[in-house]
């Protein structure tokens, strides 16, 4: 009996108590979904009829004669993305309005019947061709609403849109992602019905067998929608997920066939997920480059920054999420100079970012190894730059500790964690501290990490050792990462804010050498005037101004100001609270005609403004409420003139497509512009309450 003991401890030694791998833990990601969260950024392309209508959803009667890109070029669209460091591109082949980038049989509303290229183009396959070309992936978004087709919203719909989508899945290659629009049902010119139709979306699409023709067509692809089936919707569309960030997911589907008023979920639910979910259903933050997803003119001096852009790479991408960026060809065909400029920026500084791993050469211990098998799940696994390979320790092993002794001093201000989600999210809470003067000090905390985790730290911390505490896990841990960098250091961009009297404010965040600025539409140089002093600018115009700190100087800023509203008054007989609120330059006051109770009806409201002079008015603008609110969100209004303010003359009317999801500032613009002293904004429908808020409402001049 002691030999046999014996034997079986020499056998135990040899294999070094060799214990099985660590067991998965919940749900888990699938093979298109671990290609989705490897790529971690990708763009989302909108051109069609609305690039030419200046609106963000087409009613469907366009006149598709409208569309000619004269110099369309996908490799320059697909090459700026990619140059931005993004992975793949989403094309949306067919937008609500109903027409089809590609000759689709199953509508004459498709790209044949365009004037472009005489009709004998195919916008889908020259990006497949692109994409292939750069070695990007490539994606699809059909929307499910058409507000074209004469059969939306009756039974013969349903064939028609999953032919389109059998279409995209048989001629366009191999794709990484089917994407499905959560906004269904409204009204649109349905053939000419012109009229509101409404659907039940949880049932009319028929999803289950929708997605099934996705499954065995795109086995590779993931299927996005509001929730799932594979990624869902964060929530906003602001790009950013939560703090604490759950690919996991217990997706809930509408009671009775309704919908609540802010879609399938909570926003805070897509945008958090669900602890240990019972589904693999990671985020995606969509966000466009310009505050609109189609192209507008008017926005060319609004495209985000670089660092702007790296702002929502630590939120989206860096909380475990993926990131999908909006880009808006123009009406040739080709992206702005300042989207490309800017996505090029954005790219070269990732690279300088994450080139270099100051963690490569440290020497790691760790308290506890699985089996004490380092070669299998040893902590030098963590350095090797592979998702897959980890550490991991014996299962009742969940709080173990790792450190890291660099050598040397080394600067860094990035710390990447990542889990290897083969087995599962396991990791809920840990900490990372810094060994500085003698001692062990706390430096940044985590409340999940899953696929990537990246903390971006408020100063640069010099040490030559670190140390990661995981410090809550239910099950023993799998961690295939932990990586430091060093972002360089950059001059803030200044902030730009004008009050009532049309009085310029150009302010930094810290003390800088020196602010510079421009008011005649030029970019800023170090030649530019010396910002001093507040600058008047009350009929209005475009302020640029960059940060000067040493041989530093910061990204552009730009703001668009309208006619300065000093003089402006509100005409008796507006009701609601504090109507002076939506014309006092302050975008975080409110006027508002919400009742204290949830029962009253909705009551149309206007607003009458008395500007003081008359002025020639081209364009008006609507800015929601900015408290992440909807009640009182106007969708549907008229706009009005009086030279008077007695007699009125209606001037524009309409809707502000997608302002539930995307509450930026409305910028109309008059068929023609009017001479006038007085306007009138009224609200026709609301997103969701049973009242009218505005934070501000005003106008801009023809130049």
């Amino acid at each position: 009996m002691k030999k046999f003991i014996l034997i079986l401890f020499l056998v135990k030694a040899t294999l070094g108590f060799t214990q099985p791998a660590p067991k998965p833990f919940g749900a888990l990601p699938s093979k298109a979904q671990l290609n989705w969260h490897q790529m971690e950024m990708y763009c989302i392309i909108h051109f069609g009829v609305d690039t030419y209508t200046d609106k963000e959803w087409g009613f469907g009667d366009e006149d598709l004669k409208i569309l000619n890109p004269v110099k369309f070029n996908a490799a320059q669209i697909v090459g700026a993305a990619k140059a931005g460091g993004f992975k793949g591109v989403v094309i949306v082949a067919k937008h609500h309005d109903g027409l089809c980038l590609w000759p689709s049989k199953t509508t004459e509303h498709n790209i044949s019947n365009t004037a472009w290229k005489n009709g004998k183009g195919d916008m889908v396959k020259e990006y497949q061709l692109a994409c292939l070309k750069l070695n990007m992936q490539m994606g699809v978004y059909c929307s499910p609403w058409d507000r074209n087709n004469p059969n939306y919203g009756k039974p013969g719909y349903l064939a028609i849109y999953q032919n389109q989508l059998r279409e995209l899945y048989q001629n366009y290659g191999t794709l990484f992602v089917s994407w499905h629009d959560g906004a269904n049902g409204g009204d649109g010119f349905y053939g000419g019905a012109r009229e509101i139709r409404t659907i039940d979306r949880s049932t009319y699409y028929d999803w289950p067998n929708t997605w099934a023709i996705t499954r065995k067509m795109q086995p590779s692809a993931v299927i996005f929608g509001d929730v799932g089936p594979d990624v869902r919707w964060v929530g906003n569309e602001e790009g950013h997920a939560g703090e604490t960030c759950w690919a996991t997911y217990n997706p809930q589907a509408p009671d009775a066939g309704k919908i609540p008023a802010n879609g399938y979920v909570k926003d805070e639910e897509g945008t958090e997920g669900t602890l240990h979910g019972t589904h693999w259903m990671p985020a995606e933050c969509d966000v466009s480059l310009r505050p609109g997803w189609f192209y507008h003119a008017s926005q060319n001096n609004q495209v985000k920054s670089p660092y702007t852009l790296l702002n929502l790479y630590y939120k989206s991408v860096g909380r475990g999420a993926n990131l999908d960026l909006g880009l808006s060809p123009n009406r040739n065909g080709l992206l702005d100079t300042e989207d490309v400029a800017s996505l090029k920026q954005f790219g070269k500084i990732l690279n300088q970012t994450f080139a270099v791993d100051l963690a490569k050469s440290a020497k790691l211990t760790a308290s506890n190894i699985r089996g004490n098998n380092a070669a299998k799940y040893g902590p030098e696994f963590l350095l090797d730059n592979n998702r897959y390979t980890y550490w991991a320790t014996d299962d009742k092993v969940t709080t173990p500790v790792l450190t890291l002794n660099l050598g040397t001093l080394k600067s860094f201000n990035v710390i990447r964690l990542r889990e290897n989600i083969k087995l599962g999210q396991r990791i809920e809470a840990a900490e990372v501290d810094a060994f500085l003067a003698g001692e062990w000090v706390k430096i940044a905390s985590v409340t999940s990490i899953g696929a990537n985790r990246l903390i971006r730290l408020p100063q640069n911390i010099t040490t030559g050792k670190v140390r990661l505490r995981i410090t809550k896990s239910p099950v023993c841990i799998a961690l295939s990462d932990f990586a430091l960098y060093k972002e360089p250091t950059h001059v803030t961009v200044p902030i730009i804010t004008r009050n009532k009297a049309g009085q310029v404010t150009i302010a930094t965040d810290a003390p800088v050498e020196a602010i510079r600025y421009t008011v005649d539409g030029s970019d800023v140089t170090i030649k530019s005037p010396i910002y001093n002093a507040p600058i008047v600018l009350a009929n209005g115009g475009l302020i640029k101004a960059i940060a000067i700190d040493g041989k530093q100087t910061s990204e552009q800023a730009m703001a668009q100001f309208g006619v300065s509203k000093q003089n402006w008054t509100v005409l008796p007989g507006t009701t609601g609270n504090n109507p002076k609120n939506a014309i006092d330059e302050n975008n975080n006051s409110l006027w508002s005609t919400l009742p204290t109770d949830s029962v009253s009806s909705f009551v149309p409201a206007e607003l009458r403004v008395d500007m003081g002079t008359a002025q020639n008015i081209a364009a008006f603008s609507y800015l929601p409420r900015q408290d992440k609110k909807s009640a009182g969100v106007v969708d549907q209004f008229v706009f009005l003139v009086s030279t008077d303010g007695a007699t009125w003359q209606q001037v524009a009317g309409g809707e502000f497509a997608n302002i539930k999801s995307n509450p930026i500032e409305q910028q109309v613009k008059l068929a023609q512009p009017v001479n006038a002293r007085y306007f009138a904004f009224k609200a026709l429908h609301v997103v969701s309450g049973n009242g009218i808020t505005a934070a501000e409402i005003g106008i801009t001049t023809q130049q």
